[in-house]
């Protein structure tokens, strides 16, 4: 797999993505965002949308994320996470953030590097960000906010998988 930058916000990319393939994938095609891409065999199987936050230009927000329907659950979204995260902070940012509303988005974004705040925006979404603490309280207490929602099979399995855990190692960027 390897991640590829098509652009950041300025630079106005869009991406045509197959919406029986891929969540969210009206939000790709619009050119107020930044666009990343995770390619398998030259095939897009992840994508991330992202631009600066309207209240601080040092910081990214990650707007919208989604892996190929068929490949989720080994790693793309992670990856593509952090191959975001270091270009960012290596360049013109000085924190990335990214707003998760279910537990696999939260594991995905602490597989990433980036750890919960302890804020809430939107509808019941959680703040993880570049610069937060990656303490094993912190990330149970994200968990814990989860566990207080009317959740799914799936969600319920997962969040009971990682009680007293403490928070999953950081994956690698892909180069």
């Amino acid at each position: 797999m390897e991640c590829a930058l098509l652009g950041w916000p300025p630079d106005g990319p869009t991406l045509r993505l197959d919406h029986e393939c891929f969540s969210y994938a009206g939000k790709f095609v619009m050119s107020q965002t930044g666009k990343a891409v995770a390619r398998d065999d030259g095939a897009v199987v992840g994508a991330v949308a992202f631009d600066p936050d309207r209240t601080d230009a040092k910081t990214l927000r990650l707007r919208y994320v989604t892996v190929r329907h068929d490949r989720r659950g080994e790693g793309i979204g992670p990856r593509l996470l952090r191959f975001v995260t270091e270009r960012a902070l290596d360049g013109e940012f000085d924190r990335v953030c990214i707003a998760v509303n279910n537990p696999f988005a939260y594991e995905a974004a602490y597989r990433a590097g980036l750890a919960f705040t302890g804020e809430r925006t939107g509808l019941a979404e959680l703040v993880c960000a570049s610069d937060a603490d990656r303490d094993a309280d912190t990330y149970r207490a994200g968990l814990d906010r989860y566990r207080e929602r009317d959740l799914c099979g799936a969600e319920r399995d997962f969040l009971c998988d990682r009680r007293g855990r403490s928070p999953p190692a950081v994956v690698d960027a892909p180069t």
